[in-house]
């Protein structure tokens, strides 16, 4: 007995993870995939019923699931180009000794400890045409406030400041760890032949940081992509659906309206794109690896 644990000792010290991973994530994603070739309504008595692909053929017969899916791009790739360039600035500048600089980079990192929902009440009461900050300054400035939230034009503008301001740290952190690793002896034999900074930067620097810039760049917009928590609690999707992004319209047709199939397959079709967009990372990164 004692034998064979030894020799099964690696089965059984990740035996408890494996579990847990099957049991919080496999199984959910097998009963959404299994929901969503089926019609049901947790308000009905009735079983589930078969209904074959009717669900995803009403989904993309849906023109509001294309306008989610639209408005959730929109605001995963503006706010990933955003925030790439920020952090990215802001790891260069940090990437130097100075006085105070780890209390710097900890300020940095504040919005990123920070709960989701805390920061979102906080950017609403801040958006807020009476009482926000932003409605005091244009006050004082002679200019009439605006409703940030409350305009169709305007909101998913206000979720995208939110969301550069919350997760443009993170790409800081993951760029800085690059940074670190990059080897001090080619920075310094580029200077000793003359080279200037931003020669250093765009030959040197970036060529090497791009592995790291690619994933980050890949964990923020699948998280971006994923967004839910701070839409709903600032806007719930509206005015009307100007920030109903995927997420949100999957809430609405699950727990709202009560259309379970339909949500299924919406979050299924989502999660393949995903994959996908994972995947395509992935090659690029592999890609950049080999090229440097």
């Amino acid at each position: 007995m004692i034998n064979w644990i030894d020799r099964n000792t690696k089965w059984l010290l990740t035996l408890p993870v494996i579990l847990f991973i099957l049991l919080m994530v496999a199984y959910p994603l097998f009963y959404t995939f299994q929901l969503s070739f089926h019609s049901w309504s947790m308000s009905a008595v009735k079983p589930m019923k078969f209904v074959g692909f009717a669900n995803y053929i009403k989904m993309f017969n849906n023109p509001k699931f294309w306008q989610a899916w639209k408005l959730t791009l929109t605001y995963s790739v503006v706010c990933l180009a955003f925030e790439t360039l920020i952090g990215l600035c802001i790891a260069l500048l940090l990437n130097r000794s100075f006085r105070g600089s780890g209390l710097v980079r900890t300020m940095f990192l504040l919005p990123i400890v920070a709960t989701p929902g805390a920061i979102a009440i906080v950017w609403k009461m801040i958006y807020d045409p009476a009482l926000g900050i932003i409605a005091f300054i244009m006050k004082a400035w002679g200019m009439n406030p605006v409703a940030w939230l409350g305009n169709s034009q305007t909101a998913l503008g206000a979720l995208m400041v939110m969301d550069i301001w919350e997760h443009s740290p993170q790409i800081m952190l993951i760029c800085l760890g690059g940074l670190s690793g990059i080897p001090t002896d080619s920075l310094e034999a580029a200077s000793i032949d003359g080279a200037s900074n931003w020669q250093r930067l765009t030959k040197i620097t970036l060529p090497l940081l791009s592995p790291t810039i690619l994933v980050a760049m890949m964990l923020r917009l699948i998280d971006s992509l994923k967004t839910y928590d701070q839409i709903y609690a600032t806007t719930q999707g509206g005015p009307g659906t100007s920030t109903q992004t995927i997420n949100v319209l999957a809430y609405r047709q699950a727990f709202e309206n009560f259309k379970f199939g339909e949500a299924s397959a919406t979050i299924v079709v989502f999660f393949l794109g995903l994959v996908l967009v994972t995947v395509v990372f992935n090659i690029l990164r592999r890609k950049a690896v080999v090229d440097y």
